[in-house]
């Protein structure tokens, strides 16, 4: 199909209302992935403040999306069974106490603690937003709403890159933490007061929940779906390049490895988000108007990314030059928009009642890869003497495994989706006016 399906059945209506309630949704994913994405313009200053070296710092992150991709199954289930309002008031309360205890930690051990928190609380924003717009816009929009999110998403990495790394070197650190903390509270307040979980007269149908048998039957039969699993991989091969970049060791590469002064260093990370804003807007343009192009957008990332990687790595000097760190920064900004595509491959592939296990189940895919890449390159670091060309090659073994899966599976899941849509339409006009 050429272009973005049309307006189902039971379709939510969209409009300024759902926009309004939608944004109030993605302001507490925007704020969770500030703090989310704090320590990456800390980690020289947390390897002096707790006196750890790289495989130690790693732990801080890998921790964080340890905790975070471990709860993606059990927070789709509970968003399908309790609803956005809900997960986004308890994830918002988690991660701004998180925020506040990672300001206040006199010890690595509480630090990690704190940063497990923040995890967890962040990890029940992403899939309630997805869910969130899903009940408020009609289906066609389905894209373009997910990428909005996304770009929303960078926006607050773009607040932890400009603005949390001067507060930090201007006033400390924390200071700089807890009062970051405040924008948490911001949010819980907003949540609380004003956002609902689907427009008047769209509740969703009642669907039974029997305990361990419920779970099991949602999971299994989410996962049984080509879709889905195409989707998670998508995500894993796509995702992790970046976010390992942005959350912890590309500003100790650019610094370390490349001589570069962290002022110079933070820039090419604004660029890497600034990068992925605009990506973010055309990719979901494209698949929202042509859903053919998903595969093709994401295995040209993959592909993109792997070559500029190998030619910084390989470069035949002791720093790479100026303009090929520019290359890779802006090609890692394709990195985040083309892992929402993996939600266009599950999104179709499953019905309302299992949106959020669907979507939980994708999420995994990216954040699995981030936590092994993270904690290889944290390894390789110190086992090597911080030879970073050697520490960032696992890079590539991750992309291969990814590409041979979603190979693997698109013929099926493709398939598959063509005959649902078929299903539908065929639904759609035996339904009496």
């Amino acid at each position: 199909m050429s272009r973005g399906s049309a307006s189902l059945p039971g379709d939510p209506p969209g409009g300024r209302r759902a926009v309004a309630v939608w944004g109030i949704g993605v302001s507490v994913y925007f704020v969770a992935v500030i703090f989310r994405t704090s320590l990456g313009v800390a980690g020289l200053d947390a390897a002096d403040r707790f006196h750890v070296g790289a495989s130690a710092l790693s732990t801080f992150s890998i921790l964080q999306l340890l905790v975070y991709a471990g709860m993606q199954i059990p927070v789709g289930l509970l968003v399908d069974r309790l609803g956005t309002k809900k997960m986004l008031t308890i994830g918002a309360v988690l991660f701004t106490v998180g925020q506040v205890g990672f300001a206040f930690s006199p010890s690595y051990g509480t630090a990690l603690a704190s940063r497990a928190l923040l995890g967890c609380g962040d990890a029940m924003t992403f899939i309630s937003v997805l869910r969130l717009g899903t009940r408020w816009f009609p289906a066609r929009r389905g894209p373009l709403v997910a990428q909005l999110a996304g770009l929303v998403g960078m926006a607050g990495n773009l607040v932890s890159t400009l603005v949390l790394a001067r507060l930090l070197h201007g006033i400390g650190w924390t200071p700089a933490f807890a009062g970051s903390a405040l924008a948490g509270a911001v949010v819980l307040v907003l949540v609380s007061l004003f956002l609902k979980d689907h427009p008047e007269g769209y509740e969703p149908a009642p669907f039974p929940h029997q305990g361990a048998a419920y779970v099991r039957k949602q999971i299994a039969a989410s996962w049984r779906e080509p879709g889905t699993r195409l989707g998670l991989w998508v995500h894993f091969t796509t995702q992790f390049p970046a976010m390992v970049f942005l959350l912890l060791w590309g500003l100790p590469f650019l610094v370390r490895a490349q001589g570069l002064s962290r002022a110079t260093a933070g820039e090419l990370l604004t660029l890497v988000v600034l990068s992925n804003m605009v990506i973010g807007l055309v990719y979901g343009q494209i698949v929202a108007r042509h859903h053919t192009a998903r595969l093709p957008l994401a295995l040209g990332t993959v592909g993109a990314t792997a070559v500029v990687w190998a030619a910084t790595l390989a470069y035949p000097a002791d720093h790479a030059p100026m303009w090929l760190l520019v290359v890779l920064c802006a090609v890692l900004g394709a990195c985040g928009p083309a892992s929402m595509i993996g939600f266009d491959f599950a999104r179709p592939a499953n019905p309302p009642e299992r949106q959020g296990t669907a979507s939980g189940i994708t999420n995994m895919g990216g954040f699995v890869a981030s936590m092994t890449t993270l904690f290889v390159v944290g390894v390789l670091l110190d086992a090597t003497g911080d030879d970073y060309s050697v520490a960032f090659s696992c890079v590539f073994v991750l992309q291969a495994l990814g590409v041979s899966q979603i190979l693997r599976l698109r013929g099926r899941a493709v398939r598959r989706e063509r005959e649902r849509l078929v299903a539908s339409r065929v639904e759609t006009v035996h339904v009496p006016a």
